[in-house]
């Protein structure tokens, strides 16, 4: 005992000394070394036990609770009885003895230590493990430390970790099953007790009146927000509050002691709830209690009051939070059982009367918003509990004599319009999209119930979208929306301000779809109202020797213009979502309301375009020209939105050998406030907005006489001037795009023989010379390579030139074969300088990958109208090109331009092995080479998933479209069953073993996208049937995808592994459970012979998915159980 005193002692100096803080980090590299040693000894543990018993050092203590948690969970099962019992007693001992006086942190080590023994030994070594932590529970002085025990054991049982087998786990699932309605019953009587035991200080503190809190007027008022509403009194019979004798408005105040042992018995109740399934075990009585904790909740934070026990509760708002964990995790739960709806039932009501309360007004704070005084954690719960109701719950109660949903709705809709934080609206707004999703797709299983249903929600939805539009109104709720910022970009690259619109007309818009006149109309009235005032600021408007400025100088007016423009603005893209619900089968039926406001559009866009408000001087110029730009942007935006309504419009106003005189005049309006904005002078914002909608006139809309108007001739005259090259490189796209498309698309509603094709291609050619007149030149390659100083001049106009037309291709990718041919015609040009330029400038990346973009954006979009001969020129070009020095010599520079050089030559490679012709089919081989033996060998040791994905996909379409090149077996063979005839194997083989490296490497991208690949092959052309693959790779691949789940080094892809496992086994199942199998158990390292026997009897002889699905999980986690069991620590000793 002597040495034990004196290790001791030695043991609690260097624990002392490592976390000095003087101590230096070679000298703490010393002692954990020594710590270590120690550590691997076999007796090490018998050491602890003695070291714990007899010290006072809180270091000293954890370090021999972690070495005991290493000893019973890597060495447990090689423990004689006698030692585990001593372990076992001496654990309990101290526990139970120190609970009360240890930190926190080692009373619950202790804890998980007890518990991890009860999960290896009971109940067969250890049968009065769970019996004990009952009677603990049930002892006032232990009843801290058994609610403890209990929740240890609901984690560590209930789901347990990789070291156990899978019948020891789903024992103990089983077993803490049979518990849970003692475990409940007991812990239910706790709460109950404690509420008991502080029934009398209510008694002595009379509680509030029903309507403490409220304002007189609001209490007269009695704030009804849909028509369809009961009075106050009804919807409070409607949602009553839990049947008990203290009710929640005479919540009781805590002591210190009873709220920490509450929180340990919600927080318990909580994890039990989240594995435990919904049944009568879970009983009203332990419901109603809960309900009555989750009344602390509704609380005001930092109570003041005249009686001192009435600030009690105040400080038990924590405990609110933790009663709604446990009822969102019973809510969480998809599957209920028929007898359990009742119980669910009694839950939404007890909630709503929470609710209730919640939403019921103060008069503690200036604004009347108990929500504001309410604690943070706890209305987030009870927001996520709203959520959960909604989505997962609802449909089941909506017709559900005890559940008034319309009450339902008006206390969400003032829990909603109440939220104190922008986060906590957000969430609202969604509660309400999901409801709105769940009214949408009822509408379509009962569409004979239209008319019902939305008569029955019409009042809730209309003065939702009514608060909604009030909400984001700055004449409204300025000072609130003032404080949204609108200049720094989010993770979403959105300002707070463009979330907080983004989140409210999502909801405006899903009303739309089911009251789209009543939404109109509703976002019409502030609409016309703006508007107006904005078409007529013109007249306030003057032109001085100063320049141009505006009149209206007073702060007010300027604070009124400033919030009519920031509304209007919202209203515009307010409108522009609406502009779904007025096209298609709802054209006619809506047309007059539709075309007014489209007239409204169209105008706001002109008067923007004609004053140029952003120009003007104004006393208030750092507010309002901001707004201007603002307003005119989106007036052209929204426009822009009713671009398919003006293609419906033009259809129906056009008469044959007619011109369409009223839509001339209206695309003519649209057009001329357009060309005007499209200048350097006018600021960006508005220029974007005026590029997108030109792109949509021109090819969406798309009328035959666009060439006839003015303003479009001019936008095609300064385009070959070249008057946009100032301009930023997206609105140069947007424009020239439309330009070109104008030219290349199909007049809509005008047959063919009227395109005027002919001209149509020589306007586009002239458009295309004049465009790359620069590029052209480039042609003379000879002084071109002999002048570096030429060669750097031409860079930016290669990329540029390059850029814009492979914009062009991209776009016209998916159009009819005779807007592709003249596409094509036009770029031919342009087309052979490219290819003839391409050597010069080999070494240069930038350039490269300039000129890859192009032609991958050739041959995906117009590889037809390329020709086979100018298409074989190209790809022999490239393979000339990319010699395999060149390949590694640009992988080797290991920059993200050089990785997408390459990748673009591997997709048009891709490209070329799906055609179907001979002339493509003799570039096959060289294909082949150039991925296996060029590329592959350079990439494969790589960790990064550059390149690899782009050279798998090419591997993957060429066995896929190539499958005869490797198998020539024809029908008659196959019906013939004579013997496979395979061709070019060693391709075959070297590319199944470049898939079979991809499942050694830890990328999941590269490993899910090859099992895909796998699959898709064996569907098609039964790649897993195939003799080659059966005889030479299928135990390979079993092999490396069950010791990936062994592993678990692939984790999220468990599904997908064990699917392509079963799918290879089904082949032969036979030689699965006759050959594999046994082998791959008697390779596997780590396992003894007993084991292997075990894990292979097992392994049931099963033929369907789901159950050689369970057969394969149990298989993996028993080989890792096992091996953990097996890794045995070394003997030896050290002495301190």
């Amino acid at each position: 005992m002597a040495s034990d005193e004196s290790s001791l002692r030695a043991l609690e100096a260097l624990m002392t000394e490592f976390f000095d803080g003087r101590t230096s980090n070679e000298r703490k590299r010393e002692i954990e070394a020594l710590l270590n040693n120690f550590g691997q000894t076999k007796e090490s543990w018998k050491h602890c036990l003695y070291f714990m018993s007899n010290t006072q050092n809180e270091y000293v203590i954890m370090f021999c609770l972690s070495l005991l948690e290493n000893a019973i969970n890597r060495q447990w099962l090689g423990f004689d009885g006698n030692d585990k019992m001593e372990l076992r007693n001496t654990l309990n001992r101290f526990l139970l003895e120190q609970h009360s006086i240890v930190p926190t942190y080692i009373r619950n080590k202790l804890v998980k230590l007890v518990v991890d023994i009860g999960r290896i030994d009971w109940p067969h070594f250890y049968p009065d493990f769970f019996p004990s932590i009952l009677q603990l529970v049930q002892q006032t002085e232990t009843v801290t430390l058994g609610v403890l025990l209990l929740q240890t054991s609901s984690e560590e049982l209930a789901a347990p970790r990789e070291d156990l087998s899978m019948a020891r786990k789903e024992e103990l699932h089983r077993l803490l099953l049979l518990q849970v309605p003692t475990v409940l019953g007991l812990l239910n009587s706790i709460l109950e007790s404690v509420l008991e035991k502080n029934r009398h200080l209510v008694a002595a503190t009379p509680p509030p009146s029903p309507t403490h809190g409220e304002s007189t007027s609001h209490r007269k008022s009695s704030l009804l927000l849909f028509s369809t509403s009961p009075s106050r009194s009804d919807m409070s019979s409607m949602f009553k509050s839990p049947g008990r004798g203290v009710q929640l408005e005479a919540l009781p105040p805590l002591d210190d002691e009873s709220k920490q042992l509450c929180s340990l018995v919600l927080n318990c109740l909580a994890h039990f709830f989240s594995w435990i399934p919904l049944s009568t075990t879970i009983t009203p009585q332990l419901l109603s209690t809960i309900f009555h904790f989750a009344g602390f909740g509704c609380e005001v934070r930092n109570v003041r009051a005249s009686s001192p026990n009435s600030s009690f509760s105040g400080n038990a708002q924590f405990l609110g939070v933790l009663a709604m964990n446990c009822i969102n995790e019973l809510l969480a739960k998809n599957c209920v059982p028929q007898e359990f709806e009742d119980f669910l039932v009694q839950m939404f009501q007890q909630t709503f009367s929470l609710l209730q309360k919640l939403t019921k007004d103060s008069t503690s704070n200036s604004s009347g918003n108990r929500l504001e005084e309410s604690d943070e954690s706890y209305v987030e719960k009870f927001t996520d509990f709203l959520q959960l109701f909604v989505s997962v719950h609802l449909r089941r109660f909506e017709n559900n004599s005890k559940f008034p949903v319309l009450e339902f709705l008006s206390l969400l809709f003032k829990y909603t319009f109440r939220q104190p934080s922008h986060e906590g609206y957000y969430h609202c707004l969604d509660i309400w999209n999901t409801f709105l999703d769940f009214l949408v797709t009822k509408l379509g299983e009962r569409s004979s119930d239209e008319e019902s249903v939305i008569g029955r929600y019409k009042a809730a939805l209309t003065s939702l979208v009514s608060h909604i539009l009030q909400k984001l109104q700055f004449r409204y709720n300025q000072s609130q929306l003032e404080e949204l910022d609108d200049d720094i970009l989010d993770d979403n690259s959105e300002t707070e301000w463009q979330q907080f619109l983004r989140h409210s007309l999502e909801v405006v818009a899903k009303v739309a779809e089911l009251l789209p006149a009543e939404t109109f109309q509703l976002i019409w009235e502030p609409f016309n109202e703006a508007v107006t005032i904005y078409a007529e600021l013109g007249q306030f408007v003057t032109n001085g020797n100063q320049g141009r400025r505006l009149t209206i100088t007073g702060e007010n007016e300027c604070r009124r213009l400033h919030c009519t423009l920031r509304d209007l603005s919202s209203l515009f893209q307010a409108s522009g979502r609406l502009a779904e619900h007025f096209i298609g089968e709802k054209f006619t039926e809506r047309s007059s309301i539709s075309q007014s406001l489209v007239e409204r559009l169209i105008s706001a866009s002109a008067v923007g375009s004609s004053n140029k408000l952003f120009d003007v001087e104004s006393t208030a110029q750092t507010v309002l020209q901001p707004d201007f730009i603002q307003v005119h942007a989106q007036a052209l935006a929204a426009t822009k939105a009713y671009s398919h309504w003006l293609v419906q419009f033009y259809a129906q106003t056009q008469k044959p050998q007619e011109r369409n005189q009223p839509f001339y005049n209206v695309i003519n309006t649209i057009l001329t406030s357009i060309c005007s904005m499209i200048n350097k002078q006018i600021p960006e914002k508005i220029v974007h907005s005026a590029a997108h909608l030109l792109l949509s006139i021109t090819t969406t809309v798309r009328p035959c006489f666009l060439l006839q108007v003015p303003c479009m001739t001019t936008l095609y005259t300064a385009a070959g001037k070249g008057s946009f090259s100032q301009l930023s490189q997206d609105v140069q796209l947007l424009v020239y795009r439309s330009l070109s498309h104008y030219l290349l698309l199909p007049w809509l509603n005008i047959p063919d023989s009227q395109q005027d094709w002919d001209n149509r291609a020589n306007i586009h050619q002239n458009l295309v010379n004049q465009l790359t007149l620069e590029y052209l030149q480039l042609k003379d390659t000879r002084t071109l390579a002999e002048n570096k100083i030429l060669q750097e001049k031409a860079v930016p106009v290669i990329k540029q030139t390059l850029s814009m037309l492979e914009d062009w291709i991209e776009a016209i990718a998916g159009e009819v074969v005779k807007s592709k041919k003249i596409c094509f015609q036009s770029l031919q040009s342009v087309t052979h300088v490219t290819l003839t330029i391409f050597p010069v400038y080999i070494q240069q990346t930038d350039v490269v990958e300039s000129i890859m973009s192009f032609f991958l954006a050739l041959f995906q979009g117009v590889r037809v109208q390329m020709g086979v001969p100018f298409t074989q020129q190209v790809i022999q070009t490239f393979i000339n090109l990319f010699t395999k020095e060149h390949l590694s010599q640009t992988i080797n520079q290991e920059s993200s331009s050089a990785f997408r050089v390459i990748e673009r030559f591997l997709k048009i490679l891709s490209l070329i092995v799906q055609e179907p012709g001979s002339q493509f089919k003799s570039f096959l081989p060289q294909i082949i080479t150039i991925c296996m033996d060029q590329i592959y060998p350079l990439i494969a040791p790589r960790p990064s998933p550059d390149i690899k994905l782009v050279l798998y996909t090419l591997l993957h379409e060429i066995i896929a479209n190539n499958w005869r090149y490797f198998f020539k077996g024809s029908v008659i063979s196959s019906l013939q069953k004579s013997s496979e005839e395979i061709e070019n194997g060693d391709k075959f083989i070297n590319i199944m073993q470049a898939y079979g490296q991809s499942f050694l490497q830890p990328d999941i991208t590269i490993f899910k996208q090859n099992l895909e690949s796998l699959e898709i092959l064996n569907a098609k052309w039964k790649l897993y049937n195939k003799s080659i693959f059966k005889e030479m790779m299928l135990s390979q691949f079993l092999n490396v995808l069950i010791q990936t789940l062994v592993v678990k080094s692939h984790d999220l892809l468990q599904e997908e592994i064990v699917i392509t496992v079963y799918n290879m086994a089904s082949v032969d199942f036979e030689g699965f459970y006759t050959g594999f199998l046994p082998h791959f158990l008697n390779t596997c390292n780590g396992l003894d012979v007993n084991q292997k026997t075990i894990l292979s009897h097992n392994f049931k002889i099963d033929k369907d998915l789901p159950t050689f699905t369970q057969n394969v999980h149990r298989l993996v986690n028993d080989v890792r159980y096992y091996r953990l069991v097996n890794n045995c620590l070394p003997a030896g000793s050290v002495t301190f």
